[in-house]
Protein backbone atom coordinates (compact mmCIF):
# COMPACT_ATOMS: atom_id res chain seq x y z
CA UNK A 1 0.00 0.00 0.00
CA UNK A 2 1.38 3.07 -1.32
CA UNK A 3 1.59 6.11 1.44
CA UNK A 4 -2.07 7.32 2.39
CA UNK A 5 -2.53 10.61 4.62
CA UNK A 6 -5.52 10.58 7.06
CA UNK A 7 -5.88 13.94 8.20
CA UNK A 8 -8.28 14.02 11.48
CA UNK A 9 -10.03 16.88 13.05
CA UNK A 10 -11.69 16.44 16.01
CA UNK A 11 -13.67 18.39 18.29
CA UNK A 12 -11.28 18.86 21.92
CA UNK A 13 -13.69 16.63 24.40
CA UNK A 14 -13.90 14.00 22.46
CA UNK A 15 -11.15 10.75 22.97
CA UNK A 16 -10.65 9.37 19.85
CA UNK A 17 -8.14 6.67 18.87
CA UNK A 18 -6.44 8.60 15.67
CA UNK A 19 -3.98 6.14 14.77
CA UNK A 20 -6.75 3.18 14.68
CA UNK A 21 -8.86 5.66 12.31
CA UNK A 22 -6.22 5.85 10.68
CA UNK A 23 -4.75 1.82 10.25
CA UNK A 24 -8.79 1.47 9.40
CA UNK A 25 -8.89 2.90 6.53
CA UNK A 26 -5.02 1.98 4.91
CA UNK A 27 -6.70 -1.97 6.07
CA UNK A 28 -9.89 -0.53 4.44
CA UNK A 29 -8.31 0.85 1.17
CA UNK A 30 -5.91 -2.28 0.77
CA UNK A 31 -8.42 -4.67 0.82
CA UNK A 32 -10.07 -2.46 -1.86
CA UNK A 33 -7.03 -2.77 -3.86
CA UNK A 34 -6.44 1.35 -4.10
CA UNK A 35 -2.67 1.12 -4.42
CA UNK A 36 -2.04 5.38 -5.54
CA UNK A 37 -1.01 7.07 -2.50
CA UNK A 38 -4.65 8.55 -1.28
CA UNK A 39 -5.66 11.43 1.13
CA UNK A 40 -8.65 11.67 3.04
CA UNK A 41 -10.35 13.59 6.03
CA UNK A 42 -11.99 12.33 9.13
CA UNK A 43 -13.83 15.10 11.52
CA UNK A 44 -15.50 14.46 14.91
CA UNK A 45 -17.89 16.57 15.88
CA UNK A 46 -20.72 16.67 18.02
CA UNK A 47 -24.33 16.31 17.51
CA UNK A 48 -24.98 20.92 16.83
CA UNK A 49 -22.02 20.53 13.92
CA UNK A 50 -23.59 17.48 12.36
CA UNK A 51 -27.37 18.93 12.65
CA UNK A 52 -25.77 21.78 10.88
CA UNK A 53 -24.07 20.10 7.90
CA UNK A 54 -27.62 17.51 7.48
CA UNK A 55 -29.60 20.24 7.38
CA UNK A 56 -27.56 22.62 4.81
CA UNK A 57 -26.43 19.29 2.73
CA UNK A 58 -29.04 16.93 3.05
CA UNK A 59 -31.84 19.25 3.72
CA UNK A 60 -32.84 17.30 6.99
CA UNK A 61 -33.05 19.00 10.04
CA UNK A 62 -31.70 16.50 12.21
CA UNK A 63 -28.14 14.77 13.38
CA UNK A 64 -27.44 11.57 12.30
CA UNK A 65 -24.61 9.41 12.59
CA UNK A 66 -22.36 10.06 9.48
CA UNK A 67 -21.68 12.26 6.55
CA UNK A 68 -19.09 11.87 3.42
CA UNK A 69 -18.62 14.12 0.96
CA UNK A 70 -16.73 12.86 -1.98
CA UNK A 71 -14.59 15.03 -3.98
CA UNK A 72 -15.53 13.56 -7.21
CA UNK A 73 -19.35 12.58 -6.99
CA UNK A 74 -19.01 9.66 -8.84
CA UNK A 75 -16.41 11.71 -11.77
CA UNK A 76 -12.93 11.27 -11.73
CA UNK A 77 -11.02 11.62 -8.74
CA UNK A 78 -8.72 14.98 -9.14
CA UNK A 79 -5.41 13.58 -8.52
CA UNK A 80 -3.04 16.45 -7.42
CA UNK A 81 0.43 15.41 -7.88
CA UNK A 82 0.06 11.61 -7.70
CA UNK A 83 -2.36 11.78 -4.72
CA UNK A 84 -5.89 10.52 -4.94
CA UNK A 85 -7.96 13.01 -2.86
CA UNK A 86 -11.15 10.66 -1.86
CA UNK A 87 -13.43 13.31 0.42
CA UNK A 88 -14.21 13.90 4.05
CA UNK A 89 -16.00 11.91 6.44
CA UNK A 90 -17.56 13.27 9.05
CA UNK A 91 -19.05 11.61 12.45
CA UNK A 92 -21.08 12.51 15.27
CA UNK A 93 -19.31 11.38 18.17
CA UNK A 94 -22.34 11.95 20.96
CA UNK A 95 -24.41 9.73 18.30
CA UNK A 96 -21.61 7.28 18.45
CA UNK A 97 -21.93 7.17 21.96
CA UNK A 98 -25.38 6.43 21.96
CA UNK A 99 -25.26 3.96 18.82
CA UNK A 100 -22.32 1.99 20.24
CA UNK A 101 -24.11 1.61 23.96
CA UNK A 102 -27.45 0.75 21.78
CA UNK A 103 -25.63 -2.34 19.85
CA UNK A 104 -23.08 -3.19 22.74
CA UNK A 105 -19.86 -2.63 21.32
CA UNK A 106 -16.84 -0.63 22.25
CA UNK A 107 -17.06 2.85 20.89
CA UNK A 108 -13.83 2.70 18.94
CA UNK A 109 -15.26 -0.80 16.77
CA UNK A 110 -18.64 1.89 16.20
CA UNK A 111 -16.05 4.30 14.84
CA UNK A 112 -14.61 2.37 12.54
CA UNK A 113 -17.82 0.66 11.10
CA UNK A 114 -18.78 4.53 10.40
CA UNK A 115 -15.32 5.14 9.08
CA UNK A 116 -15.97 1.86 6.51
CA UNK A 117 -19.58 3.21 5.68
CA UNK A 118 -18.03 6.79 4.33
CA UNK A 119 -15.05 4.99 2.83
CA UNK A 120 -17.21 3.39 0.86
CA UNK A 121 -19.46 5.80 -0.16
CA UNK A 122 -15.98 8.34 -1.14
CA UNK A 123 -15.83 5.14 -3.26
CA UNK A 124 -19.06 5.28 -4.81
CA UNK A 125 -20.28 2.34 -3.06
CA UNK A 126 -23.63 3.68 -2.32
CA UNK A 127 -26.42 1.31 -0.51
CA UNK A 128 -30.20 1.47 -1.85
Amino acid sequence: MESVNVLIFVESRYKVNRKRIRTAISNFLSEQGVNSPVEVSVAIVGDRKMKKLSKKYKGEDKTRNVLSFSLTEGGAHPNQGNTLRLGDIIISYPVVITEASRDEVLVDDKIDELVFHGMNHLLGFHHE
